[in-house]
């Protein structure tokens, strides 16, 4: 919701050197954004330099550059809220398919923890004397 340069200028009918002038000087404060552009608030801007008037090209009136300023707000406002919701449904997503890894990784370390081969039928335990009398018998 800051201005660049270029847009400060435009906002108050300057040239870009003079608003940098200003900023230079210390006459108005702004900031240097990551890409070494610089960013200023429109209410610092207009604390120095009035806004100019704007023809409203939707019903040929003229309105206050503050009004424009608002518009362009706004509109910036939607698209930071725009990319929000779309950033919060991705990272859900992202959740979503990590809850499942977990899952499928919990269930693969489980199975190579536990004997998973198949288990033979018990035979039933018998002892040399109790063979040796079923043969002596005949209930073999």
């Amino acid at each position: 919701m800051s201005y660049s340069l270029k847009q400060a200028a435009e906002a108050t009918g300057k040239s870009k050197p003079t608003v940098l002038r200003a900023l230079q000087s210390g006459r108005m404060s702004g900031k240097k954004d990551d890409n070494g552009e610089w960013q200023i608030d429109p209410a610092e801007l207009h604390r120095i330099f009035p806004p100019v008037q704007s023809t409203d090209t939707r019903n040929g009136t003229k309105e206050s550059n503050e009004i424009a300023v608002l518009r362009r707000e706004l509109e910036i406002l939607r698209e930071e809220r725009q990319r929000d919701h779309d950033l919060i449904k991705d990272m859900r997503q992202d959740r979503e398919d990590l809850r499942k890894d977990r899952d499928h990784w919990r269930q693969q370390a489980t199975a190579l923890l536990t004997d998973q081969r198949e288990k033979a039928p018990e035979k039933p335990v018998q002892g040399r004397f109790v063979r040796a009398w079923s043969i002596l018998v005949g209930k073999d």
